[in-house]
Order: structure tokens, then sequence, then C-alpha cells
């Protein structure tokens, strides 16, 4: 079974109207303040009805289980990726790309929208590293996101080395 991954599983089981109401206790978007807490946020989640219901209700049973297995497993997240990245314009598409190599072999990655404005949109490289090591060189990517080329907003990239803009 798949370890779980913050980003991916955790943060967004998170609702916005949970948030809102753990600000006084900690930020359950955050990575660190999640795994700072994470014993105290699974005593309020686990069987005891919490979050209540005026407030978006209990987790599904399911949910609590991925949270405890992400917590006893380790706390895996996603790490920001390294490339070059680059915005082109071909035909009906505007695409931005990002090229480079991977940590290590058995490792994922992919660009995502993370940020979208009516004026701007920012892209953003992860990597997600395998449960186990695996043996082999790291192998070279090339990540592309197509978008229409009516969307004429600025575009932003975002990795371990910051923040770029491509277009």
């Amino acid at each position: 079974m798949r370890t779980p991954v913050f980003e991916l599983h955790i943060q967004p089981m998170f609702r916005s109207i949970d948030r809102a109401h753990m600000t006084f206790f900690t930020d359950l978007w955050d990575y660190d303040s999640v795994v700072a807490n994470a014993d105290d946020i699974l005593s309020r989640i686990d069987g005891t009805g919490m979050p209540p219901d005026e407030t978006g209700g209990p987790w599904p049973d399911e949910w609590i289980a991925v949270f405890r297995r992400w917590h006893a497993s380790g706390h895996k997240r996603l790490q920001l990726g390294t490339a070059t990245f680059a915005f082109s314009h071909t035909g009906p598409n505007n695409s931005v790309t990002a090229t480079g190599t991977l940590p290590a072999a058995g490792f994922n990655g992919w660009l995502q929208l993370e940020k979208e404005t009516d004026t701007a949109k920012t892209y953003v490289l992860y990597y997600e590293a395998p449960d186990t090591p695996v043996p082999g060189t790291p192998p070279a990517f090339a990540l592309k996101e197509r978008y229409p080329d009516s969307d004429t907003r600025s575009v932003f990239a975002r990795d371990s080395t910051g923040v770029q803009q491509l277009h």
C-alpha cells in the first residue's frame, strides 16, 4: 500500500472550515504545524465526533485511517524539484515545459498548477520519493503543461530555486 503524502492525501482532507476553526491551535494547511501537532489532531478526529456536525462533521473512518498511516509512517511529503523552465506558443496552445534530471531512480516528478488569479498563474514542480530506494541512474525528465492560447495571463514557475516569470 502506498505511503500517504501530505500534499496529496493529508492537506486536502482538511476543509477550509476545519482550518478556520482550528487557527487558535494550528494551521492545518501547513506541513510543519500539522507534524508538530499530529498526535493532538489524531486525538481530536479519532472517535470523538470532531469536527462537530455544525462545522462540517466528523471525518469518515477511511480519512482517519489515512491520517493515522501517514503519521505512523514518518510524515511523508513532496519535495520541490529543480528544472529549467520554458514557455512556448504552438498553434492553439501555450505550453510550460520543465526539463531536468530527477534526484534518484524511482522518483516521480510533475508540474502542478498551484495558484491562479485573474492576471497570473503559477506552476510548481514537485518530486515524490519512492517508498523504498530504487537502484539505478536518475532519469532525465521533460514535463509539459498545455493550456489554450486564449489565456493571456502571466505565467510563473516555482521550484526549489524560487519563482520565475516565464511569460
